[in-house]
């Protein structure tokens, strides 16, 4: 017998194992009765699967928990794996059936319809809702980009940490931070790992990467904005300039468009989203300076934005269709950002302190990853957080690390759920995160 498999193996191997014993287990997704035949339609994560049972071909116990079944119960149906005589394909004729749970009351959310919903309600029945494959998938996809993270900078000498969770202070200024009780003291959950990358790369790995959490106590109330997420963070020492570390983020989204196209499952789920591949022009992604941005949104499309201020939403997808249409390219860097709307650990330019060798790439309209160079000199460090308003005390064990010989380094973040956002065409970011929190939301 074929058993504990996925239904999608069983397709898989169906033709070789017509005419042999299978046992399916799964959710009942539908359920058709004609009288004599009752039609059970079984779900797992990877597929659809027919099973029939025939009044008179079974024992009349198993017919009568045929019988007893509703959407959503909990099975496992043995039976002969065989061509489905009125379609293609292939089907079940049943055996045996256990039925492993059932539902104690009605549904709250209809499976299958569950995309029809308010988005507040599949988030409160998020278990319920998650069931829908089409919501599955999206989880789906993030697991593969977040593998597909992990093969890329493994493949080119990168070291996997994992840094701290709970942290003394926070890694921009200590604003947005959410504090815990930690033992006699307040601690705080961290926003970044942005001081330990640095502090992994200053211990002599040189090329780090994490996936991990992040937190962010920012009271906002958009569809691109969460305060928790997982971030996709890589720190690279020995750099010459800024543009090697969008070399690096560029060569992994290369990735996730090439293989996306290669792999059948992924593939299939951007066919059923309706979305084409990332597109990447062969001569990479464009650069844009934000001061040359500034001209682009105010000369192409009427959009002023002062100079010194960080993009707005609007000015981000704005950018985005232009890069588009100019240079037939999903991905685009705007770069040297303002010191006034980047961390005090931004390498600034040298003859234009003002501006940095910070950037920020925009994937289809949307900020994905911000990164940049960081300053790896002490007494300039020592200036930016002066410059900045912010007191040294409060800094002083991450300014230690760069006492004792810090190469020049660099590194980015990157927002997992943004990139499955993008990569589907989804509406809202909370759509990409199977629990989402934000200011309204905490449970489940």
């Amino acid at each position: 017998m074929i058993k504990d498999v996925f239904i999608r193996d069983i397709l898989l191997k169906a033709e070789g194992f017509e005419g042999s014993r299978v046992r399916v287990c799964g959710w009942v997704h539908r359920i058709r009765d004609l009288g004599g035949v009752k039609f059970v339609i079984v779900r797992d994560r990877t597929g659809f699967l027919q099973a029939v049972f025939k009044r008179g071909e079974v024992p009349g116990d198993v017919m009568g928990l045929a019988d007893s079944l509703r959407e959503e119960c909990v099975v496992c149906i043995d039976g002969v794996l065989r061509r489905a005589p009125t379609r293609e394909g292939f089907e079940v004729s049943a055996l045996e059936l256990s039925v492993l749970s059932y539902p104690v009351e009605p549904l709250p959310l209809e499976v299958h319809s569950s995309l029809s919903a308010g988005l507040s309600t599949r988030l409160r029945y998020r278990w319920i809702d998650a069931r829908n494959p089409k919501v599955s998938a999206v989880f789906l996809v993030k697991s593969w980009v977040a593998r597909k993270f992990r093969e890329y900078y493994s493949s080119q000498g990168f070291v996997e940490i994992f840094t701290p969770k709970i942290v003394s202070s926070g890694t921009e200024s200590g604003a947005d931070v959410f504090p815990v009780l930690y033992f006699d003291r307040t601690a705080y959950l961290a926003q970044s790992p942005q001081f330990y990358k640095q502090f992994a790369v200053i211990a002599g790995f040189e090329r780090v990467f994490e996936i991990g959490p992040v937190f962010r106590a920012e009271p906002h109330h958009t569809v691109r904005h969460l305060n928790e997420y997982h971030s996709l963070d890589i720190e690279i020492g020995f750099i010459n300039s800024f543009h090697d570390v969008m070399n690096y983020v560029e060569g992994f989204f290369r990735k996730l468009a090439e293989d996306s196209v290669k792999e059948e499952e992924i593939k299939r789920i951007m066919e059923d989203f309706n979305i084409e591949p990332i597109k990447i022009p062969e001569e990479g992604a464009p650069r844009i300076p934000i001061r040359k941005a500034y001209e682009i949104l105010e000369e192409e499309y009427g959009k002023k934005i002062p100079p010194g201020e960080d993009l707005d939403s609007e000015g981000e997808k704005l950018l985005g269709n232009y890069a588009r249409e100019k240079y037939g390219s999903d991905l685009v860097f705007i770069t040297e950002y303002p010191w006034k709307v980047r961390p005090f650990y931004t390498m600034r330019k040298e003859d234009e302190p003002s501006w940095t060798y910070g950037f920020d790439l925009l994937m289809r309209g949307l900020e994905v990853v911000t990164g940049g160079q960081r300053e790896h000199r002490y007494e300039k460090l020592k200036k930016n957080l002066a410059d900045k308003g912010l007191r040294y005390e409060d800094f002083q064990y991450y300014l230690e690390f760069f006492k004792y010989g810090a190469p020049p380094h660099g590194g980015a973040g990157m927002g997992l759920e943004r990139i499955t956002m993008q990569m589907l065409g989804l509406q809202n970011v909370r759509e990409a995160r199977l629990l989402p929190r934000d200011t309204e939301r905490i449970t489940p």
